[in-house]
């Protein structure tokens, strides 16, 4: 690991093995609450989908208070708390199903509780890179933790899969549990003084005090159609995730094998993204990649017109997946250094919540949308339709690439980071 990481220090060294170990856990996990609900409770198609739209819709109402706490809380021990978190409510699940006390309800909890613990967790990990590097360092480290996302992705699910078929769905919770347990350990072992906010800057708790990463992203004349722009893809894309299942393998006849290869394939093309990423910023420069790369990511989704059963349809299916990660795997990593750029060093937590919040609560609201679209158009043409609207959506991506600027009150932060 030292070697592997001597060019961003040992300290992000540690950050990144956490990282790993929590991707591939929650990967492995993939799905494994619907399944036990389905499997071991037996409860209803409705039930399934509300677990997953309720579970990010209140995980993100929860969470909105915690962007103004852990702005002003040191966010190792944030991020340490969190994980700790996850382990303790996943963990319930598997001790409440061999104890025989496994509900519905207690799934919808555990779901909850997660949700509001990823969304602190990204807001203090966004804040703690952006102490733990330098700027010139930001791209790399978000290029890396792309490259795990997308590799943890293709290999995640086929083994947590297999892990399920051989002992059952408790089994994957275990092992996403355990990894944030991992992952709190990677995090205490980093060393180092990391910067004590100022609490004398805390807002006093209120309704309007909740709200001020919004405020700061809608100021933000620059930052603001990005937010739209990434908001409603990510929305669109994710919310006929569940009608994809239900075309290739409901309606087209796929199997299983054949779903997840259309599912583990194309996620190399979010590896190979992410590796070029700063190659094709030190050679054309960020605000043309970024804006290339994120129009062209949602160019691709409506190419799925052209599914059919077959040897043909699969291979459709692969390629516009393949394109689609791989623009992604260039944009993401870029888009995420600009937003942590963008935002003056006091505002990151509060405002990486407020982004974490809105995207969980739109996907929610759209996937239970698209459901209600696919009862009356068929899934076929709700895939489609979502795939035109993504046509749109470039037009706010080109006003906001470009460069950042320093924000009032950064410098007087930043250096105050540095003594």
């Amino acid at each position: 690991m030292e070697a592997q990481n001597a060019r961003l220090g040992r300290e992000f060294g540690w950050l990144w093995f956490g990282y790993v170990s929590s991707t591939v856990g929650t990967w492995v996990g993939f799905g494994a609450l619907p399944l036990i609900a389905i499997q071991v409770l037996d409860v209803s198609t409705f039930q399934v989908s509300m677990l997953a739209a309720a579970g990010l819709a209140v995980g993100a109402v929860i969470a909105v208070p915690l962007g103004g706490k852990v702005e002003f809380l040191r966010k190792r021990p944030v991020m340490i708390t969190t994980d700790l978190v996850r382990f303790c409510a996943l963990i319930c699940v598997p001790v409440a199903f061999a104890m025989g006390w496994l509900t519905f309800t207690l799934l919808l909890l555990v779901s909850i509780v997660v949700v509001a613990a990823d969304i602190a967790f990204v807001a203090a990990s966004g804040a703690y890179l952006k102490h733990l590097l330098k700027p010139s360092q930001l791209l790399v480290a978000n290029g890396r933790f792309e490259s795990t996302t997308w590799a943890a992705t293709a290999v995640g699910p086929p083994l947590g899969g297999g892990a399920i078929g051989m002992l059952g769905p408790v089994v994957t919770v275990i092992a996403n549990a355990g990894s944030f347990l991992v992952s709190a350990v990677g995090l205490y072992a980093i060393r180092g003084q990391e910067f004590r906010p100022d609490r004398r800057d805390e807002p006093t708790p209120n309704l309007k005090a909740m709200f001020d990463g919004w405020k700061f992203i809608l100021a933000d004349s620059e930052l603001r159609p990005l937010f739209f722009n990434t908001v409603l893809v990510n929305a669109l894309i994710m919310a006929t995730e569940p009608l994809l299942v239900v075309l290739l393998v409901g309606e087209l006849g796929f199997s299983p094998w054949q779903y997840g290869l259309a599912f583990g394939l194309p996620c190399l093309g979010g590896l190979i993204g992410a590796r070029l990423a700063p190659r094709l910023v030190a050679r054309y420069g960020r605000r043309r990649v970024m804006t290339v790369s994120g129009v062209l990511r949602a160019c691709w989704p409506v190419g799925l017109v052209f599914v059919a059963p077959g040897v043909g349809g699969l291979v459709v299916v692969i390629a516009v997946e393949f394109l689609l990660i791989a623009c992604m795997g260039v944009f993401n990593p870029i888009f995420a250094t600009y937003r942590l750029e963008r935002v003056a060093t006091d505002r990151v937590a509060r405002v990486l919540t407020a982004w974490s919040v809105t995207n969980k609560a739109v996907i929610a609201l759209l996937t239970a949308g698209w459901g209600v679209m696919a009862v009356f158009t068929g899934t076929h043409a709700a895939i489609v339709i979502s795939g035109v609207l993504l046509l749109i959506t470039p037009i706010l991506l080109v006003r906001s690439a470009s460069e950042p600027r320093r924000l009032p009150g950064e410098k007087e932060t930043q250096d105050a980071t540095s003594s």
